[in-house]
């Protein structure tokens, strides 16, 4: 079962976020920062690098992206809470101007700012206000007994 948006924002899965936000089954995020990636990452067995980023200077909050692959940091705060687990989806509208936003799994306890992968695919860019709306969280109960919290590197991430 999925919680509501309403419920997101009473249990304080979400903070920061503004009333447009809220959404009948989850509560949307929106872009914080954007960085383009500078160099390559590893991910191995036991071990991982994270390429460095660049941030996007946006004029007037505005940032022209050229097609590629972009880090995207959000602006609200997620906490999961114990017996939930997050999803995150890209806005239709984002979908619809040829980009697309990936995202991973929020595990019960995650909490942090979290990140996304945006891919600009439309061969003519984007123009991405920084503020705007390119996600939604929804949020579902976990059956069964858990054997854990989420305890990885990305706890606490961008707080």
């Amino acid at each position: 079962m999925f919680l509501s948006g309403r419920d997101l924002v009473l249990l304080g899965v979400v903070k920061g976020h503004s009333n447009g936000a809220i959404q009948p089954a989850g509560v949307d995020l929106s872009v914080g920062e954007i960085e383009s990636l500078a160099d390559a990452g590893f991910l191995g067995k036991d071990d991982k690098i994270m390429p460095k980023g660049d941030r996007i200077q946006c004029e007037y909050g505005v940032c022209e992206l050229e097609p590629g692959a972009y880090r995207l940091r959000f602006n609200e705060a997620v906490s999961i809470p114990p017996g939930h687990v997050g999803f995150c989806f890209p806005r239709s509208s984002l979908l619809r101007m040829g980009c697309y936003l990936g995202c991973a799994v929020w595990d019960p306890g995650y909490t942090g700012r979290g990140q996304a992968m945006l891919l600009v695919a439309n061969p003519h860019g984007l123009r991405l206000e920084i503020g705007s709306r390119v996600a939604q969280l929804v949020v579902a109960r976990v059956e069964g007994p858990l054997t854990s919290l989420y305890k990885g590197d990305y706890q606490g991430e961008g707080l």
